[in-house]
This record gives structure tokens, C-alpha cells and sequence, in this order.
């Protein structure tokens, strides 16, 4: 006799003890699974009604598991179903003695003369197996609550978790009739037909960058790579700022490796338009202080969430980032920087054998999360020191994001950000001064064209502005046919370098009367 297997132990110990504790059986429907195991035997495409709703764990007794796999064994390889083939296939698996033998297996088709009703009973027991998981997670939690090791707050992102992971695996999705998506589709079609300049996502605050990518996508994973240094950090926030500000967005911003406070001296420079130095000091000139004033309201008014947990593993992130959508409803994530997060939990210790799996796993997480929560959720990553060895402009390839593999594939948009004064290249092949540009490379582009948008960088303020329209020469590539239409944009940029010292152009000088007796807040 073959030994039952031995799955979920931990699970079935909480559950026994439970159901002594409080005297009472397990939510069950045992005689619904038998007729359920009956009716499948005698009609054939009896499964296809219950494929979807039951799995093997669904069963409450140990040797209709069993029965079933047999089943959706047979089922798998395109062999008939019914009392001689699953007795056959039991047989072959040494489970036959176990579930009772053959006359088990006949005596199932007594209970039931049709397969009428099993979708019906096949939605009871499925609710009575999701009681049960409840009732398990309850007792795991009961006793890690005496623990003293256990942090409380690893303990409930862990149980938000496991509640949730509960929800989506026994949440069913329907298949859709294509005339019912072709209706969704073309309602949302005419939803966009008004929206400004083709957006139908959330606004970068960048044209050129948004006429390519129409904004943020919900459900998009989008990756920002770049060498440290270069302002991925002021990028994100200049991201931040414009959709919370500007579009009145509500974003969550999760920073790994600065604080709060670094990252609102960082915001309030780049809105007042104040050095980050002066700032840091609190050396501001009278006028400076009157522009503070001035312009810090609106960041006051944002609706921007930040979040500056070290080191924070993704299942925290996780359960954070729906607390804030069921609490905020935010719109839009960002995080600093995908490779600072890590994998591992209080129930789950991480499975992954090396960083690059880690990494892989971090990023289907974040992609999953951009599905679940139907948010754009932007992630800014390391790129490898190949950059620096490269000849040339040394202009990033998706082969130097760091542990890249699984990035690449996850992301539905992967960014560079590219500013040739980094690398002490300070004239294009033109001549043009390229102090204070800033390109930005849309390397991979699921869902729509590839394409190199340029901006001007102040980074005192750490500022990223549009370029003026005049300086834009827009062109088609020589392929017309290439991959999305691929399309870039060069400039003229002998005056950014003034702009960018606060002289002429982009930038006014500003005069003010003397700051207020009493600030703003």
C-alpha cells in the first residue's frame, strides 16, 4: 500500500488542533465531492464545467484528492473518464489501496444519476476548501502571535499577504466573448477620443516623451536605468512632481536608499527652483525665501505618499502599495531602486539560488503588483559597469541593466537616461554644446514606438524641463517600417548652457519683495 502524500502538513496540524480547540469539524460538503467524483465518471465532459473552480486540495476526504488527480490525469493525456480508467490509473499510481480500492471507485457513480447540477456542488466545496484555508491561516497566525522573535509588523504584511494570495488563486476568470471586448474596446476608444494631446495614461510632464508613450499605461511595468550619478533619483521625482502637481495625480513614491527629508529638500528644489545646496545649508537670500513661500503651497497641496523603509522586501512593498490604493487610491508607483529590494518574508523564505534570481523573482512581483492594483508602477534600476568601457557615446543597452535577464523581459517599457556631459563629452559631431542635455532612450517599448526624447537638465535645481519648441527638429527614421516607427528628436543646444546657468532663455531672473513675517504653514 502506497503511503499517503504528505502536502500542507503545517496546514493540517493548525487545522487539528483548531477544530479540537473549538470542538467542532472543518467546513466540508463530503457527499457533494463524491457526487461530484461520480458524475465526473459518467459524462465525459462533465470536467469541463469544474476544471476551473476545484482542485485537488478542494477535497476534504484524503482519497477523493486522489481520485481526482486521477482524473485530470486522464483528462491531461486524452483518455476517456471513467470507473475502469481512473481504477486503471489509480492502480498505476499505487494510490488504488489507499482511496479504498475498486469497489470505492464504483461505489461513487451511485450517488449520482446525471452531471446536472456539479457546477452548483463544485462551488460549494470550493467555498468549504477556501473556509478551511482560513481557518489554518487563523491558527498559524494564533501561534506566531505568541512568538517573541516575530516582529508584529512582519506578522501582519504576512497575513494581508497570505489572505490575499488566498483570494487570487480560488478568484475564477471567466473567458470573454470577443464581441464583449470588442464593445469594452471601442467604449474606450470613444472615453479617449476627447482626451488632450492623445494621453491616455498619466502624463510624464514631458511632451515629446508622452507623445510617444501617451502617458503612463495602467498595468505597465516601466523601468528607468542609468550610472549612478546621472539624476535617475531627480528624474523620479521630476515624474512625481509633475503627475501629482501639475495633473493632481495621487503617487506613491518608496525610497530604499534616501530618507523623507532628502527627498523633500530634493522636491522642494526642483518646485522652487532653489539650489539643493542652499537648501541643505538653509543659506536662502531674502528673495529666495519669498520664492519658497511662494511656490511650496502647491507641493503642500499634492496628494504624494513617500515611503523610506531600507531594504524593504517585496511582500511589504507589496501589501504597502494596496493599502495605499485601497486608502489613497493612488494612481501611479515609483520606486528607488528595484535592486535594493529583497525576497524574502516570515513565511517564505526565499527559494532563489542566486542574485539574478532574486532579482527575477523582484521583478515579476513588481509587474504582477502594476496588474493587480491596474497602476503604471515605475522602477528605477542600476546599470553594470560595461558602460564605462564601451567606446564611443557609451550609450546604454538593455544589456547593461544590472542582473538584466528578467528585467528586460518583465518591464512593458525600459528608459535610459543618457547625458553625454557625464561622460566629459561636452559637443555633439555637429559642434553643438551639449552641456545640460539629457536624453532619454526608450529602448523597449511593448506597446508602442522606440524613440529618444532630449531634455534640458539644471542640476543645481535637479530639474528636468522640456526643451523649447524652436530647438526641436523632428524626424522619421530611415525605416519607416522598423519596430513601432522608431522616431527621434535632435536639437539645437548651443543655448542651453546659459538657460542652465539662470541667464537667458528658460530661466527669468527672479525679483521679489522680502519674505512674509509669517511663513505658509
Amino acid at each position: 500500500m502506497a503511503n499517503p502524500p504528505n502536502k500542507n502538513v503545517r496546514s493540517k496540524q493548525a487545522q487539528s488542533y483548531l477544530n479540537k480547540r473549538l470542538g467542532k469539524l472543518p467546513p466540508q460538503a463530503t457527499d457533494l465531492e463524491d457526487a461530484i467524483l461520480g458524475a465526473l465518471m459518467l459524462e465525459k465532459d462533465a470536467l469541463l464545467s469544474v476544471g476551473d473552480i476545484l482542485h485537488p486540495e478542494s477535497f476534504y476526504k484524503e482519497a477523493n484528492k486522489e481520485i481526482y488527480k486521477a482524473i485530470q490525469q486522464l483528462s491531461a493525456n486524452s483518455q476517456p473518464i471513467d470507473m475502469l480508467t481512473v481504477t486503471q490509473q489509480l492502480r498505476k499510481t499505487g494510490m488504488l489501496e489507499f482511496v479504498g480500492g475498486a469497489s470505492y471507485v464504483t461505489s461513487l457513480a451511485s450517488y449520482v444519476n446525471s452531471a446536472a447540477h456539479i457546477e452548483s456542488h463544485a462551488r460549494i466545496v470550493a467555498e468549504a476548501a477556501i473556509k478551511r484555508e482560513i481557518i489554518a491561516l487563523a491558527s498559524d497566525l494564533e501561534r506566531d502571535a505568541y512568538e517573541d522573535s516575530i516582529d508584529v509588523f512582519d506578522l501582519l504584511d504576512a497575513a494581508e499577504q497570505r489572505f490575499f494570495e488566498i483570494s487570487e488563486r480560488n478568484i475564477t476568470k471567466k473567458t470573454v466573448d470577443i464581441q464583449l471586448a470588442l464593445q469594452e474596446a471601442i467604449q474606450n476608444l470613444e472615453n479617449k477620443k476627447g482626451m488632450k494631446d492623445g494621453l491616455t495614461g498619466i502624463p510624464s510632464g514631458f511632451m515629446h516623451l508622452d507623445r510617444i508613450t501617451a502617458g503612463w499605461q495602467k498595468t505597465d511595468f516601466v523601468v528607468i536605468a542609468a550610472r549612478p550619478s546621472v539624476g535617475k533619483t531627480a528624474f523620479a521625482l521630476n515624474l512625481l512632481r509633475n503627475a501629482a502637481i501639475d495633473f493632481n495625480f495621487p503617487v506613491a513614491f518608496f525610497s530604499l536608499e534616501m530618507s523623507t527629508t532628502q527627498l523633500v529638500h530634493r522636491l522642494i528644489s526642483i518646485e522652487a527652483e532653489l539650489e539643493g545646496d542652499k537648501i541643505k545649508k538653509g543659506t536662502l537670500a531674502d528673495y529666495e525665501w519669498q520664492q519658497l513661500y511662494t511656490r511650496i503651497p502647491r507641493l503642500a497641496d499634492a496628494k504624494i505618499f513617500l515611503d523610506d523603509t531600507p531594504n524593504i522586501p517585496i511582500n511589504e512593498l507589496n501589501t504597502k502599495a494596496r493599502r495605499l490604493k485601497s486608502q489613497h487610491d493612488i494612481q501611479m508607483i515609483i520606486i528607488d531602486y528595484l535592486q535594493l529590494i529583497t525576497a524574502s518574508n516570515i513565511f517564505q523564505k526565499s527559494s532563489v539560488g542566486n542574485r539574478e534570481q532574486e532579482v527575477a523573482y523582484i521583478s515579476r512581483s513588481l509587474k504582477k503588483l502594476a496588474k493587480d492594483l491596474d497602476i503604471p508602477v515605475i522602477a528605477l534600476s542600476q546599470l553594470s559597469r560595461a558602460v564605462e568601457t564601451r567606446g564611443g557615446e557609451k550609450r546604454p543597452q538593455l544589456s547593461d541593466i544590472r542582473e538584466s535577464g528578467s528585467v528586460e523581459q518583465d518591464a512593458d517599457i525600459v528608459l535610459f537616461l543618457y547625458r553625454p556631459e557625464y561622460h566629459q563629452i561636452t559637443a555633439d559631431s555637429m559642434g553643438n554644446s551639449t552641456l545640460g542635455l539629457a536624453e532619454v532612450l526608450i529602448s523597449k517599448h511593448r506597446n508602442g514606438a522606440l524613440g529618444e526624447v532630449q531634455l534640458q537638465f539644471v542640476g543645481k535645481y535637479s530639474r528636468f524641463r522640456n526643451l523649447e519648441a524652436e530647438e526641436f527638429q523632428q524626424f522619421q527614421a530611415t525605416d519607416p517600417q522598423s519596430e513601432g516607427g522608431f522616431t527621434t528628436f535632435s536639437s539645437r543646444l548651443n543655448q542651453i548652457n546659459s538657460s542652465a546657468n539662470g541667464e537667458d532663455g528658460d530661466f527669468k531672473s527672479y525679483t521679489a519683495a522680502p519674505p512674509p513675517d509669517d511663513p505658509p504653514f
